[in-house]
């Protein structure tokens, strides 16, 4: 390397001998001969932010100016950098090291080439020097402070606070906050500085070599560590990301993973002029297309990225560097390109046969002198690591990471949805090959589109040769074990349905979006029969997947057992799947119809298409033919109750089913939904007819539409009423034990919630049960399946009910006085009295109508005919099992734990059945921006109420949500100026120490939230039921 200008600098930096001789070659290689020539300076900025000139002759490869880097610097472990420059279409590229240097860097005296990682091992205890983790450390920290890598405050503090401990060493505040004031390592900084010097204070008598460690090991585990964004877009023209990491292609929206492509399943990598395609392995259990298409912004881009992707596939998977191809005899087809170096097992391999030297070197902040290759580095344990990923450490005193997709407050998903990937200790471990795969064949692009190279282990089947030779990627050759393969669970409840659906989700991530949606807001239409049509258009994307629920997970759940009787599955499945054919063709002709309203065609300059009432009608008159299938829903619900009556394997079967993620809602929720989605449309249409002028040219298709839809709704409504009290008894009664009969013809379902009895042992938390015949009290008891057991029950025959708040000294107290007996309760608020005694009323004044008493339906449990100043067993028997269950709703058992009763008992509460009733025409979907009361940025959620709850998704192509928030209880109001959010169409949702806000796109969806969500938050009294045209104080 005579020809190479050694610069004082790195070597009196880093204290090192000039000539060591260490180089990134295996034993018994030579650099590439160096070509004669004139030489050419090139200026390097190294991770710490110095500047280096090196001169290379013009013709040199790329490979002599890394290995000149590296060399510089006395790195063994060089494979993992590389050297990235913009070219002369401002496009960062990666320097190519096989190309001589003068055709890639055209002005060598304008351009500065950066020296960083390109290469992010899975495990940070693979990099086996000291030097390789302090410029991985320094990358984390450059790519921090560039706002590359996003995460949650606790996490950001904790990352700093090792930064600042490798830099001035132990805990002093004074010069923590002098330091802090002088170094800007993220943005908005200030407001995390007192939890970077808590954090900081922790880490007393910690080396800066452990520092490094300590921080790679938390970066690790962020979902954007190591990535590098490229812009793309799907077939849909959905804007994602794609980016390329050591598992795999992944796909982003914003900063949020929403799916990953590992190499096991990838068969073929290719791009075609501006396409990126991705060719994926034939899977009998999945449901992604064979090859999935993304658009990039140009070839230029595209081939970009398809380059990075064959060289991490190469790095990450391969056992030795691909050999080159011969070069063909007439002419050439497709791109030449392979990855040069050596392979990341070969790296390992070479380092752990001790071929390199233990050299001190100086840290740029930090006096203290450090030895290369930790001789014990820092175990797990000692890891003070809030894990992003799912494998959680105790965060230290005060750090409490929050979810991004679980609220505090909010019921958490089932443990199912929390995945454990334990990243592998040694990229060399389990599923290793017998051998040595033989180099990968050479990448060719027909018609443009190249394909990538090709893992071949000893044990695989020699093929012929191609004229296209694909990138396959075999799970048995490579140096990524098994344990890292991000493959599609097999089981229905991650089976995924579409290319764009997260197999594994962090839930740890806290991505920004902040304001990137503003540009795109304003270039929407700003008429509000535009959003009410996109109304449509979301909504329909939920029902589809509920559709989904039944006609996919469920089929396929049953097809698996010989549980359910044919004649059953015949009256179920038939009918369902017309209708998710019908309501997949209504949704792609909605969106359609919306794309051309946005302006994504010519069509709207003639605002031919600025309407969306002769598509509604066209498709409600199609639905009037498939309302044979309607009509039989209710007969398949009341089918499939009986044949769960009469099978104990249908039973198990069917509840094993709504322990799927898949299955947010009770099971016989979903057989109702066509049913509600009939009132989804009629109340859409009537808004749009409210809004258009009679002189509109939609508004005639608009009233024809709801002509046809009331006709249907008034059909089915009798039907709707009584399969609705059907669903909820049947739902009522899996949440109770000690009842034989709940469900009998006649009875209907009133009222529940949470009241106090008075007895011996002063009050007691009870849910109470009211129907049109009987008022049931229960205690939640310490069973697995956290059921309610009945302690009594009270017929409304001959009941009287008054208030005896004086008599007691209890606020909001009743006495309800039987035949048989009386007992005395509390409600948690006056509103809560009123409606329990308003509904109460009216139920004892239906039973008196009625024939005469009801006889008792109580299998086990005695009456209690006990006064309030004498305890009763069951009351004494309960006592534990009351403080007991006085715990948040994130500690529940996975069965029947979230479900209304159990909220109602927590939010001490109650709800009635025409809440239940309102809560079905109050159905919403559609992206909302969530932000925490302490963070910083807005992040992006496809968002779904339903059933009293928000439902969080990534995306509206997952299958499952991530979480959920039941709203019972919580308190709906505008942000106040002290808030200080500055934003347009934002409302707050708190309860107790809980707050969150949610920005809407637009005034129609603002008001349109507010109003969905407050019929959840202000329950509805029996006389009084929420009116659309009401105003609310909020």
């Amino acid at each position: 390397m005579g020809e190479i200008e050694q610069k004082p600098s790195p070597g009196s930096r880093l204290g090192a001998p000039e000539n060591s001789g260490v180089s990134t070659l295996e034993h018994g290689q030579k650099l590439p001969p160096t070509p004669s020539g004139k030489l050419m300076s090139i200026k390097i900025q190294m991770l710490d932010d110095t500047q280096e000139a090196f001169e290379v002759p013009q013709r040199a490869p790329g490979k002599v100016l890394l290995d000149a880097v590296c060399n510089h610097l006395n790195l063994v472990e060089g494979d993992y950098f590389g050297l990235e420059f913009p070219d002369h279409k401002k496009i960062t590229v990666w320097l190519d090291l096989l190309k001589p240097i003068v055709k890639q860097i055209r002005r060598p005296k304008h351009v500065v080439v950066k020296f960083v990682v390109k290469f992010f091992p899975p495990d940070h205890t693979q990099l086996q020097e000291e030097l390789t983790r302090y410029l991985f450390a320094l990358q984390v920290k450059q790519d921090l402070a560039q706002g590359r890598l996003t995460c949650n405050d606790t996490s950001a503090a904790l990352l700093i606070s090792h930064i600042v401990q490798s830099e001035i060493g132990d805990f002093d505040e004074a010069s923590d906050r002098e330091h802090l004031a002088k170094n800007k390592y993220i943005p908005q900084q200030d407001a995390l500085e007192d939890k970077i010097v808590e954090f900081h204070h922790n880490h007393i008598g910690q080396t800066p070599a452990e520092s490094d460690f300590q921080l790679l090991e938390i970066a690790r585990r962020l979902e954007m560590y190591g990535i590098r964004l490229h812009p793309a877009k799907d077939r849909e023209g959905t804007k994602i990301n794609l980016a390329v990491a050591n598992t795999g292609i992944l796909v982003f929206q914003g900063f949020t993973k929403i799916n990953a492509f590992n190499w096991a399943k990838v068969r073929k990598l290719s791009f075609k002029r501006k396409r990126f395609l991705i060719k994926l392995r034939p899977d009998a259990n999945s449901s992604y297309q064979d090859t999935l298409e993304f658009l990039m912004a140009s070839r230029d881009f595209c081939k970009s990225f398809w380059k990075i992707c064959v060289e991490h596939h190469a790095f990450f998977r391969l056992f030795e560097e691909p050999k080159p191809k011969p070069k063909p005899v007439l002419f050439s087809r497709g791109s030449s390109f392979r990855f040069s170096g050596r392979t990341q097992k070969q790296v390992l391999d070479y380092v752990k046969e001790g071929g390199h030297k233990k050299v001190q070197f100086e840290r740029k902040h930090s006096k203290i002198q450090s030895i290369r290759s930790l001789a014990t580095p820092p175990t797990e344990p000692n890891s003070e690591v809030p894990k992003q990923a799912q494998q959680r450490a105790s965060p230290p005193p005060g750090a409490a990471p929050e979810p991004a997709g679980a609220p505090p407050g909010a019921a958490p998903a089932a443990p199912e949805e929390r995945p454990s990937p334990a990243p592998p200790r040694s990229p060399a471990g389990g599923g290793k090959a017998a051998g040595a795969p033989r180099a990968p064949a050479e990448e060719e692009e027909e018609d443009g589109a190249a394909a990538a190279a090709e893992d071949r282990s000893p044990q695989s089947k020699a093929q012929p040769p191609q004229p296209s030779t694909e990138l396959s990627i075999n799970s048995q050759g490579g140096a990524v074990p098994a344990s890292v393969i991000l493959s599609p669970n097999l089981s229905p409840d991650t089976k995924q349905s579409s290319p764009l659906v997260s197999p594994l989700l962090n839930d740890q991530a806290c991505p920004r979006t902040d304001d990137e949606e503003e540009g795109r807001r304003k270039r929407f239409p700003t008429d509000k029969a535009y959003f009410i049509a996109k109304e449509v258009s979301t909504t329909e994307r939920t029902y589809l997947k509920d559709l989904e629920v039944i006609t996919s997970w469920f089929q396929s759940t049953v097809s698996k057992e010989d549980a359910m009787p044919e004649a059953l599955k015949s009256l179920i499945f038939p009918n369902f799947e017309p209708l998710h054919k019908f309501h997949t063709s209504f949704l792609k002709e909605t969106e359609q119809r919306l794309a051309l309203w946005e302006g994504r065609s010519n069509a709207h300059i003639r605002g031919d298409y600025q309407r969306i009432g002769d598509v509604l009608l066209k498709n409600i008159q199609g639905m009037k033919q498939l309302a044979a299938h309607l009509w039989k829903h209710s007969e398949a619900l009341e089918a499939l109750e009986t044949g769960i009556r009469s099978s104990r394997r249908l039973e198990n079967l069917c509840r094993d089913f709504e322990l799927q993620k898949v299955c947010y809602l009770p099971l016989n929720t979903f057989l109702l939904r066509p049913l509600h989605r009939l009132m989804h449309y009629k109340q859409v249409l009537e808004r749009l007819c409210k809004h258009h002028p009679p002189s509109h040219p939609d508004f005639r298709d608009c009233r024809a539409a709801l002509a046809e839809i009331t006709e249907m709704v008034a059909q089915l409504h009798g039907t709707m009423i009584k399969m609705e009290n059907f669903q909820k008894l049947h739902e009522l009664k899996k949440d109770l034990i000690g009842i034989d009969n709940l469900v009998i013809p006649g009875r209907e379902f009133i009222r529940l919630g949470s009241l106090s009895k008075l007895s011996g042992k002063g009050l007691q938390q009870r849910m109470f049960f009211l129907f049109n015949d009987v008022l049931l009290y229960t205690s939640r008891g310490l069973t697995a399946s956290n059921q309610f057991k009945v302690h009594g029950q009270l017929p409304l025959y001959g009941m009287t009910i008054e208030e005896s708040e004086d008599e007691w000294g209890v606020p909001h107290c009743l006495t309800l006085r039987g035949q048989r007996q009386s007992i005395i309760v509390a409600a948690s608020s006056r509103s809560e009295m009123e409606k329990w005694v308003e509904d109460i009323q009216m139920a004892i004044d239906l039973a008196e109508k009625s024939s005469g008493p009801t006889p008792e339906f109580l299998a086990s449990s005695p009456p209690d005919n006990k006064s309030p100043d004498e305890a009763t067993v069951a009351d004494q028997e309960s006592e534990d099992d009351l403080s007991a269950s006085r715990t948040s709703l994130e500690r529940q058992a996975p069965h029947r734990g979230n479900t209304m009763v159990h909220v109602c008992w927590h939010r001490n509460t109650s709800v009635s059945m025409v809440d239940f009733s309102v809560a079905v025409e109050n159905q919403l979907s559609g992206n909302l921006l969530r932000k925490f009361k302490n963070s910083n940025g807005w992040q992006k959620l496809w968002v779904v109420f339903t059933n009293f709850c928000l439902f969080f998704y990534k995306s509206h192509q997952d299958n499952h949500p991530l979480a959920s928030l039941p709203l019972l209880g919580y308190s709906l109001t505008i942000p106040s100026e002290s808030e200080d959010i500055h934003k347009d169409y934002v409302f707050k949702l708190h309860f107790k120490s809980h707050v969150y806000y949610f920005r809407a796109e637009s005034e129609y969806t603002f008001e349109r939230w507010m109003e969905v969500i407050r019929s959840a938050t202000s329950s509805a009294s029996r006389t009084h039921i929420l009116s659309h045209k009401e105003s609310h104080v909020y």
